[in-house]
């Protein structure tokens, strides 16, 4: 490539924010008071940080198609590339799930009913309604050029500027709530003491957020002077990451009464600022139909993009050619892997039917979908170990 043409900082920096970047976590973050500062940092020292450093290294030595499966594969054999390649569609059915949840308290604040957004039965409704008429539109249509970058900026960028600004007016306006998650500081709040260990639920959900951070190690073949630009790209990257959800979990900790908060619903905050703020609601209502606009555009790019290495797998003859997994149609979407994921995400789905309590499924689904994930990172750790034993002398242009 020519050297005009490669990545510099900036621009690799804003690639990979973007593959993380959601405001679907941050009442899970704010949820922990003063110690999700202790967990945010947990999270990127133990668990994002080496997960995208190992994968700048195997993505630059194996260049292929194929990922974290051509990784594992290359390291371990056939088998293990399989099972890498299974988790990571495994994940989406409670993941899809959890993302889909949020439709529901959405169109209740779109429409001024907030206790209809957050009646069970009715989240249930919209996670079947809503991902069903997405996945015939995927088989039908090219969606993903029909959305494009529209569903990152309606549902991520425009939302955390929002809540941003009138969060900080909010903050100035009654400082800080002695009766809300955050309370008072205290240096003790920072660590999770045992008399208040409820808030370790959180940390898979807070981990949650770096989860995908291994696709930015696609750019490096792109990037100028890699190897110094990846790992500084990285460390501020993931900086930018911690301050957009500690800032944005910190505003709403404060607002937001203990024990009433709701993990689902983005939109509860936003409310309550209008209130103490004095600001029309119709702002919330256009929050709410923002996100849920960019919701349902980027869970129609989930809809094709896991089920592809299931398709690759099937053609290795990985898989039984009864399932016809390996059939695609014009748009390179197979038909029966994407229908077969559809009917495992329903069925996720009815834990909203079975359980009453939205907080709770909402937690279940966010705890499944980061055990199943950092599975895969495990195997993507022994890849890295296995390869500097078994291929020392192969080329690493980043190390």
């Amino acid at each position: 490539m020519e050297e005009s043409k490669k990545l510099g900082l900036g621009t690799f920096i804003g690639m990979t924010m973007a593959l993380c970047a959601t405001v679907r976590s941050i009442p899970s973050v704010a949820a922990t008071g003063w110690s999700q500062i202790t967990y945010m940092i947990f999270a990127v020292v133990f668990f994002a940080l080496p997960v995208a450093l190992i994968s700048g290294e195997l993505g630059t030595m194996l260049q292929a198609e194929g990922g974290p499966q051509l990784w594992v594969k290359t390291a371990m054999g056939g088998k293990w590339g399989f099972v890498t390649a299974w988790l990571l569609w495994v994940q989406m059915f409670p993941g899809m799930v959890m993302v889909a949840s949020t439709i529901g308290p959405l169109w209740g604040n779109t429409f001024g009913n907030v206790a209809l957004g957050n009646n069970h039965w009715f989240i249930l409704a919209n996670i079947l309604g809503f991902y069903w008429i997405i996945t015939v539109l995927n088989l039908k249509y090219d969606m993903a050029k029909v959305g494009g970058n529209i569903g990152v900026w309606l549902g991520v960028y425009i939302p955390i500027v929002i809540m941003l600004i009138m969060g900080i007016a909010a903050l100035i306006k009654t400082g800080i709530n002695p009766a809300s998650y955050l309370g008072t500081f205290s240096w003790g709040k920072l660590i999770p003491s045992f008399d208040n260990l409820s808030t370790l639920q959180y940390f898979a959900a807070i981990s949650f957020i770096y989860t995908g951070i291994e696709m930015s190690s696609v750019f490096i073949p792109r990037l100028h002077n890699a190897k110094k630009t990846y790992t500084r790209g990285i460390f501020i990257a993931l900086a930018g990451l911690v301050l957009m959800n500690i800032l944005n979990a910190m505003l709403v900790a404060n607002t937001v009464p203990d024990g009433q908060i709701q993990l689902s619903n983005i939109t509860q905050p936003i409310l309550l600022w209008c209130h103490i703020l004095g600001w029309p609601t119709i702002i919330a209502n256009i929050f709410s139909f923002m996100v849920v606009i960019g919701v349902l555009i980027q869970l129609s790019a989930w809809v094709t993009g896991p089920s592809k290495t299931m398709t690759q797998v099937a053609r290795n003859g990985q898989l039984p050619a009864s399932f016809g997994y390996h059939k695609v149609n014009k748009y390179g979407v197979s038909r029966n892997v994407v229908l077969t994921q559809s009917i495992c995400i329903s069925l996720f789905a009815l834990l909203y039917g079975v359980m009453k309590n939205v907080n709770n499924v909402f937690l279940t689904l966010t705890n499944a979908t980061t055990v199943i994930y950092a599975l895969v990172y495990v195997l993507i750790a022994i890849a890295i170990i296995r390869l500097r034993q078994k291929q020392p002398d192969l080329e690493r242009p980043y190390r």
